[in-house]
């Protein structure tokens, strides 16, 4: 029987059996991902670009390559069986993920050295999807560690220098105080050095509550939140790309992109964000919108991606159920709380109601007929 380009080429029947091996391993361990972002993260786009490199990789080896299965010899196969020295442990979504991407990286790279022995036209089949693995496996363990790192963050206000530091340190512990677990340090018109004392000035405050410290990001500056040790940096579309942002401030940082539309958020997914802004959802005292994010929008981010969306503009303690109805349980907020007459005040009414919101989703329990 001829089984696609190997009497042409010569191949043996050991490079179709390594072919076969390899494919089950990549198809196996794309499944696991695609499960994983699906069922574990909830994040719809994630899933669709699984299941589209499972399906494109279905399709590469329906090609020239089906034949394989015809020379698959499980009880000659000196690896069936054999235990890995060491396996990596499995203790979170995220080390699935990474395992398994492993997997089907490797399990690629073998298919693009030993396809061209049996089938010439199929050389070049199998190295982009091993690059589109690469990009999913990054989005994914980028959504799995943020949603652990703002699991318990409802709430960032937007901070702006005020007159001098004195005031600023008053209104910084004035909200920690009443249980703000994130601050963004936004101010456009304080010159770069006070803009990085300011967040100096905020870590070592955030540091000083509790003992997982406050999340304090920079708005605009990747520089200063790298040179300032702050936990990240939150970018808008006239800021750095995200994958840049991402170069300046490290790994390990946060960074966060402000969308306006669908496009935007499902891009700032795949370029490795870790947050997203979305909106502007209503008029805003600080800043001016030629237009304002549709309900439709913040649904559909709620749906697409599991990434932590915070509904910003215009968001004060009045608003809250608007947004909640969305399905956007986290806010940015500025001059509703910063503006106040006792912003500490301001800020845990806005937790106080979001948390009021979130206890009214939960399903009761159901009760028994007596």
């Amino acid at each position: 029987m001829k089984t696609g380009g190997s009497a042409e080429s010569g191949a043996t029947a050991e490079a179709w059996r390594a072919i076969d091996a390899s494919a089950n391993r990549a198809a196996e361990a794309l499944r696991v991902v695609e499960d994983v972002v699906r069922f574990m993260l909830d994040d719809g786009q994630l899933t669709r670009l699984a299941k589209d490199l499972r399906h494109d990789l279905a399709a590469a080896l329906a090609d020239g390559l089906g034949g394989r299965v015809f020379l698959r010899d499980v009880p000659a196969d000196v690896g069936a069986g054999m235990a890995a020295a060491a396996q990596r442990p499995r203790a979170s979504a995220g080390d699935v993920i990474a395992a398994n991407a492993a997997r089907a990286a490797q399990a690629l790279r073998s298919l693009e050295e030993f396809t061209p022995l049996v089938d010439p036209r199929a050389a070049g089949r199998f190295e982009p999807l091993r690059y589109r693995l690469y990009s999913l496996e990054r989005a994914a363990l980028v959504a799995e560690r943020s949603r652990d790192r703002l699991a318990d963050v409802r709430v960032c206000v937007l901070v702006d220098g005020r007159d001098d530091a004195a005031a600023f340190g008053r209104l910084v512990e004035s909200l920690l105080e009443a249980g703000v677990r994130m601050l963004q340090i936004r101010d456009k018109q304080l010159a770069v050095p006070a803009l990085a004392a300011r967040t100096r000035l905020a870590l070592a405050a955030a540091r000083r509550h509790g003992d997982r410290p406050a999340i304090v990001v920079v708005n605009d500056r990747a520089d200063v939140a790298a040179a300032t040790g702050a936990d990240g940096v939150h970018v808008g579309g006239s800021d750095l790309p995200t994958s840049l942002a991402r170069r300046v401030v490290g790994p390990a940082r946060l960074v966060g992109r402000t969308a306006h539309d669908v496009a935007e958020a499902r891009a700032a997914a795949v370029d490795g964000a870790d947050y997203l802004g979305v909106g502007p959802c209503f008029p805003s005292a600080t800043k001016a919108f030629e237009a304002y994010a549709a309900p439709a929008f913040l649904r559909e981010v709620v749906r697409e991606t599991s990434l932590p969306a915070f509904a910003i503009g215009g968001i004060s303690s009045g608003r809250l159920a608007e947004v909640a109805a969305l399905g956007v349980t986290r806010v940015a907020v500025a001059s509703a709380v910063t503006g106040a007459a006792d912003p500490g005040r301001a800020a845990a009414d806005i937790i106080a109601g979001l948390e009021l919101l979130a206890a009214a989703r939960q399903p009761r329990p159901a009760t028994r007929a007596p």
